[in-house]
């Protein structure tokens, strides 16, 4: 028979705060551009602590830490993500992709690609990594940004709404992010 009893969360706990931090990264960064929910925040930096991901970027009016808004949600997730904060999200991928930065956004566009369909570079064709910009509540990724990113990836939608909340609409793409590029860091 199986056992199907919960998890406690001594057997839940992979690592402290401390190795996380040593751990391989995924070569991606996730941006907040303009997302005003501290708990929109909070949870986008939550799953990129599950999914390995190597910085998480909160732009332009993003609240960061420390906020006891982001906590409520981040369960402790700013304390082991890299995170920085950027006056102007235009202008930070504008220099990623000088250095070499693959940028994907998460918007609903004319030519977006459904993420099913999504596939990645390797890392010898994407050797700066990659960065997903996700958008403000209302506005979306600044149009700026759209303009210049290597592509909009959509996530399909069926139902009666057109769009999801920001941070489970980022979860979700880092989720299929993660699944393509985690080989890398194994």
């Amino acid at each position: 028979m199986t056992d199907r009893s919960k998890k406690n969360i001594l057997e839940l706990t992979h690592c402290t705060i401390g190795e996380y931090r040593q751990l391989h990264k995924l070569p991606l960064r996730l941006m907040a551009d303009n997302v005003r929910s501290a708990q929109n925040v909070g949870s986008m930096l939550r799953t990129a602590d599950a999914f390995l991901v190597a910085e998480m970027v909160m732009a332009g009016i993003s609240p960061v830490p420390p906020s006891p808004e982001i906590s409520k949600t981040a369960l402790g997730a700013e304390l082991s993500v890299a995170w920085r904060h950027v006056p102007d999200a235009f202008e930070e991928v504008c220099r990623l992709k000088d250095e070499g930065v693959r940028v994907y956004v998460l918007e609903q566009t004319h030519n977006s690609v459904p993420l099913q369909q999504l596939r990645l570079p390797s890392l010898q064709e994407a050797p700066a990594g990659m960065l997903l910009v996700a958008g403000n509540e209302v506005s979306g990724v600044d149009q700026r940004i759209v303009d210049i990113a290597d592509a909009a990836v959509e996530i399909p939608m069926h139902g009666t709404k057109h769009s999801l909340n920001v941070s489970v609409s980022a979860g979700i793409a880092l989720w299929e992010f993660y699944r393509q590029l985690h080989e890398y860091i194994l």
